[in-house]
């Protein structure tokens, strides 16, 4: 755990940094400069990118976590695993851009009606697609070098920073909304170039190749493990970027701006999750090449309990003070008010589960996590199609969390079933009181004035009831650990 607890707290700290940017930007400044039809814009470009991105990996990033340990020799340069990994994402580069140029008129034509704005600024995806891939490949990379904070520091601290300092320009009318997604699209294109730059300084850039290293079995096992990491990785973006997708193909493009706004408050919910799943991915990959199912178990346990702890406290922010959120951004939104929850709540089941779908997919049954995507992305299609024309974007955030929980009941149920592995005990039900009654007492908060106040007061209290309560109950030994250790550089405690 000293790897994932490093990580995790040096990881959770950039990301609330970038979070914090990110609110600037997204919960505060998109809103009130973009009309809806922009936002769309600007939140659709990245999603369509990243669903051709993905695929152009050829489910090599499976192969990555999977089989790196195998690679592992920084004298040899891991046998360069690093050249490999290059070519078979520029022929997936290659093969997804042809399908890109064939699908364009198709796109054009699904789009001129509803939402004009986006077939304008359609061809700005190819660069959007090329960087965002290469990304994908290196942060993956320096992932299993037991560095999975570099990628995140540089796509959610870094990226946000230069995405603000351009809407402040636009703001300052410095420039037009045209150039403003020149700079916006640039942002995106960045970490690609960082995280090379980050590689090459620590003499990670190995370029050199080794044609015998890999034998006949090996390259029968890539090839498979690549052949289902293709469905699993395009299966998980299509679940994470379908619903803009999906929204401006029935609504158009300004409640595809809603639904953005409103995604971005219910996925705070996901930020400690983030530097925790990198980098207990790559332990637990380990934990399979040793079978040690001990250190497997260890790790799923105490990142769970961490991981559900921390996301039902910014879950139960968020629902406290819904009504404050939307005193800061405009009355246009308000639409969106319960998709806030209900994306909340979804990523609430996803983090009390959080490694389950790790520990299959690098484990002997990882095509079972393959089918269990697929299921799940047939419930979501089934799903939205059945419940946006009928509920608009809170039908859309409603399947989200009916598939959702689906997907990760059925992950849970696995690992117990097969290997008698579950991270849920008797804490559970101590977490469950505590929470239920720090919302309480925070919502019967009688109103204040002013909504910044209210926020102030209302979240101070929830957060002192529920990290009293979490202290002494000692639910967690980790958080508790790492609360004393804040205490004693504070010297507040010996």
């Amino acid at each position: 755990m000293g790897i994932i607890k490093r990580q995790s707290i040096s990881g959770t700290i950039y990301s609330y940094l970038g979070v914090f940017v990110g609110f600037i930007t997204m919960g505060i400044l998109f809103p009130k400069v973009f009309s809806t039809d922009e936002v769309g814009l600007l939140k659709l470009l990245v999603s369509v990118s990243v669903l051709f991105a993905q695929f152009s990996g050829l489910g090599f990033s499976a192969v990555t976590v999977r089989n790196f340990p195998f690679f592992r020799d920084k004298s040899s340069g891991h046998h360069g695993f690093l050249l490999l990994s290059l070519k078979v994402n520029l022929v997936g580069l290659i093969v997804v851009m042809a399908v890109f140029l064939m699908m364009k008129p198709w796109l054009i034509q699904s789009n001129i009606k509803n939402s004009a704005l986006f077939v304008h600024y359609i061809y700005y995806l190819i660069p959007l697609i090329f960087f965002t891939s290469f990304f994908n490949l290196l942060d993956n990379y320096y992932r299993v070098l037991y560095n999975a904070t570099k990628g995140m520091v540089i796509k959610e601290l870094w990226q946000r920073i230069f995405i603000l300092a351009g809407v402040l320009g636009y703001i300052f009318k410095f420039y037009d909304f045209k150039a403003l997604v020149i700079l916006y699209t640039t942002a995106i294109c960045l970490p690609a170039l960082l995280i090379t730059w980050s590689l090459w300084r620590q003499d990670e850039l190995k370029l050199k190749g080794e044609k015998n290293f890999i034998d006949k079995q090996m390259s029968r096992e890539m090839i498979n493990v690549s052949l289902f990491g293709i469905v699993t990785s395009f299966s998980g973006v299509i679940i994470l970027n379908v619903d803009v997708i999906l929204i401006n193909h029935y609504l158009g493009l300004s409640a595809a701006g809603i639904y953005s706004i409103a995604f971005y408050f219910g996925t705070l919910v996901l930020i400690p999750s983030r530097p925790v799943v990198k980098i207990a991915s790559v332990l637990i990959s380990d934990g399979w090449k040793e079978n040690n199912l001990k250190k497997i178990n260890e790790i799923y346990q105490k990142s769970n309990i961490v991981l559900t702890v921390l996301s039902l406290l910014i879950f139960i922010g968020l629902a406290v003070n819904i009504d404050n959120i939307f005193e800061i951004i405009p009355d246009k939104y308000v639409s969106g008010k319960y998709v806030i929850l209900l994306i909340g709540l979804a990523n609430v089941f996803e983090m009390s589960t959080s490694l389950a779908q790790s520990i299959i997919h690098f484990s002997k049954y990882y095509r079972v996590i393959t089918w269990y995507l697929l299921l799940f992305v047939l419930i979501l299609l089934i799903s939205n199609a059945i419940l946006i024309p009928m509920y608009g974007i809170v039908g859309c955030a409603l399947a989200a969390l009916i598939s959702r929980f689906i997907y990760n009941f059925l992950s849970w149920l696995f690992l117990y079933r097969k290997f008698n592995l579950q991270p849920f005990n008797f804490r559970y039900f101590y977490l469950i009181g505590i929470t239920a009654f720090s919302f309480t007492v925070a919502y019967l908060i009688p109103e204040m004035p002013h909504f910044l106040i209210d926020m102030v007061v209302r979240s101070s209290v929830l957060v002192i009831i529920f990290g009293v309560g979490i202290y002494f109950s000692r639910i967690s030994p980790d958080l508790n650990e790492t609360f004393q250790n804040i205490l004693k550089q504070l010297k507040l405690i010996k």
